[in-house]
Order: C-alpha cells, then structure tokens, then sequence
C-alpha cells in the first residue's frame, strides 16, 4: 500500500470516527423537546445515562465490557482517548443537564442547541470541508466556525427572533466553540451561549 493509499484510509477513518462522535452529540439536540414534555424525567435520563457510561468506562479501563455501550465507545475513541478514560460523553451529558438545572427556557435549549448542533456541525463540517485553518485554535477551521455560526445563530433566533440578539449570541458561542478546550467545550460551549442568551436578553 503506498504513502497516499495509508493517508486516504486513515483520513476516511478519521471522517467516520468523526461522524459517529458528532452523531452522538447531534441526539442531545432532543433534549430540550424531552424536557417540555417532562423536565424531571428528562433530567433523569441524563443522570442515569451519565451513570452508565462511567460504569463503562470503569470497566472498559479495567479490560472488561458493557455490552453496546464499550463497543461504541471504542469506536468513536479518537487517537488521543486511545487507554485512558473517554470524556467526551460525560462532559456532553453534564452540559446538557447543566443547561436544565442553570438556566430557564428558551435560554437552556439554545445552550443545549450550540452544544448538539453548532459544536456537532463545525467539526464535521471542519474535517470534511476545512481548508483554512484558524490560528490559536487547535487546528480549528474557518468553515468550521460558519458553520458553528450559522447553527448558533438559527437556534438563537428561533427563541427569539431578534436579528441583532441572534448575531451576537451566535458571536459569543462560536467563539467559545472555537477555544481549544477539548472536552471542557462541552461545557463551556453551552453554559457560556445559554448565559449569553441570557444576559443579552435582558439588556
């Protein structure tokens, strides 16, 4: 196999793992929906599939499984989580249940919205799409960050359909996407927008 050949299967392996991690962060855009229906379930949910995970984990690290759970888990490992703990999954459940907990409606859906699809759409959109790399930012790209932008923006002005509140929420929150935070983005991500939806609104 020649140089070329391992580059192509290793970026279209890259893409994959991408779209699968990204798939996962896309299903948290459902809870905003389960919490109109019932908060307290929701919030549940949350806890207990944060619960399950850490279990997993605990027992992937300790060469044992949990059945589905530790094979998707492996799947969607990048090459830094490679034998060590994976905490991307508990960081997105603990934003998302952060959001609930902090923040009223609409700002905790639009926080949860910038988590699910602004974060979920600039990566994937980035690996695929990304030329133009964004300095200070880990490598983070330019058409990565519109498409943040654009997911924020939309979320923002459906809670609120204020152009200028729209522009500034989705400002605030592609920035924070932007930062290389690694796991902590999602935290940072949608605390830091449902706060700016938040303090913005009152302004």
């Amino acid at each position: 196999m020649t140089a070329v050949s391992i580059r192509t299967v290793s970026r279209t392996q890259e893409i994959q793992t991408e779209l699968l991690r990204k798939g996962i962060h896309l299903m948290v855009g459902a809870t905003p929906v389960l919490a109109s229906i019932s908060l307290p379930v929701t919030e549940g949910l949350l806890v207990a599939g944060l619960i399950v995970y850490t279990l997993a984990e605990s027992l992937r690290l300790q060469g044992r499984e949990l059945p589905l759970i530790t094979r998707l888990t492996r799947m969607a490992s990048r090459s830094r989580d490679r034998n060590k703990a994976v905490l991307g999954p508990i960081t997105l459940g603990l934003g998302a249940l952060l959001c609930l907990l902090l923040y009223p409606e609409p700002a905790a859906a639009v926080g949860i919205y910038a988590l699910a699809f602004g974060d979920g759409l600039s990566s994937v959109v980035g690996k695929i799409f990304g030329r133009i790399r964004l300095p200070l930012t880990g490598g983070k790209t330019l058409e990565g960050s519109l498409a943040a932008f654009v997911a924020i923006f939309w979320a923002a002005w459906i809670a609120n359909p204020n152009v200028v509140l729209a522009l500034q929420v989705a400002s605030c929150g592609t920035f924070l996407e932007a930062l290389p935070l690694e796991d902590l983005d999602n935290l940072i991500i949608p605390l830091g927008t449902a706060l700016a939806f938040s303090v913005l609104t009152l302004t």
